[in-house]
């Protein structure tokens, strides 16, 4: 059974940027899937599996999770018939890292999802439509929550809006917001699209950096690492860092009411570049 990328299986999950989504129902993705180098990688049982087909995609997350293999899972929303058999089946996987809960629009929805999980299964709240943007601060403080993602095409289905990064600038700053008084790690965005290139993939994380978003859903591997560069501390900001942090050391004086915060953060960056190990790249 192949071993999880070293690096991204140490990664903790608050601070994953890449999360990287494979069809369930495609067994041999998921071992190249997970020899990548997205921070998490996702099983995904529900928008990429057709109805008559979960029951043998959950059977081959099943034996992927209890054979060695260790990953989260997107499973069906509450409200369908295929919630019940995820969440009974995952609740005795080995390797289950967490779920991510799809159509997720109410706090209760994750509260509920994880009293049937094993204790402390971590749970991402999938918001996907206006109702969920709505109430994302209610979620983000329910018992269970984990992080919050963003499900940018169904939202975009649900409200009529376009994809232009100003059409969804409130709806990501609801979740940031959220994330934020309810104490999460920083909310993940939605996908680029799967055939998007390299610009396409640098403007995308542009946008989801600038809204205060730390995490992106990726459907296509090849992506991944494009999305980890797009979401990591840039080297100005690498090197703007590291000489702040020495000059610190050396007994720099405070100057003004900015400095503080300015060390603060640098300091923030500097504990990024050690989790990515950006510092040698």
């Amino acid at each position: 059974m192949p071993i999880r990328n070293r690096r991204a299986a140490a990664l903790p999950a608050k601070l994953s940027r890449s999360w990287l989504l494979i069809n369930a129902g495609k067994e041999e993705d998921y071992a190249p899937g997970l020899a990548s180098e997205a921070d998490s990688v996702i099983f995904d049982l529900e928008a990429s599996v057709p109805d008559e087909k979960k029951d043998a995609a959950r059977a081959s997350v099943l034996r992927a999770l209890n054979g060695g293999m260790t990953a989260w899972v997107r499973i069906s929303p509450t409200t369908s018939r295929h919630w019940e058999d995820d969440v009974a089946a995952l609740a005795e996987a080995g390797g289950l890292r967490g779920v991510m809960l799809a159509e997720t629009e109410r706090p209760d929805q994750v509260t509920y999802t994880a009293m049937r999980l094993r204790a402390g299964t971590p749970v991402i709240a999938l918001v996907e439509s206006a109702l969920g943007v709505e109430n994302a601060t209610q979620i983000a403080s329910a018992p269970g929550t984990f992080r919050l993602a963003f499900g940018t095409n169904d939202f975009r289905k649900d409200t009529g809006v376009s994809a232009d990064p100003m059409a969804l600038a409130y709806a990501r700053s609801r979740l940031v917001i959220a994330s934020r008084v309810g104490g999460l790690p920083g909310a993940i965005d939605g996908p680029a699209e799967a055939t998007a290139d390299e610009a396409a993939i640098a403007e995308a994380c542009q946008v989801t950096a600038s809204m205060g978003m730390t995490g992106k859903l990726s459907l296509n591997r090849a992506q991944v690492e494009l999305v980890n560069k797009g979401l990591s501390p840039s080297e100005d900001e690498l090197n703007w860092a590291r000489e702040l942090i020495e000059a610190h050391e050396k007994g720099a004086s405070i100057g003004d009411g900015s400095y503080l915060p300015r060390l603060a953060r640098a300091q923030k960056i500097a504990s990024l570049a050690d989790s990515y190990g950006l510092w040698n790249a």
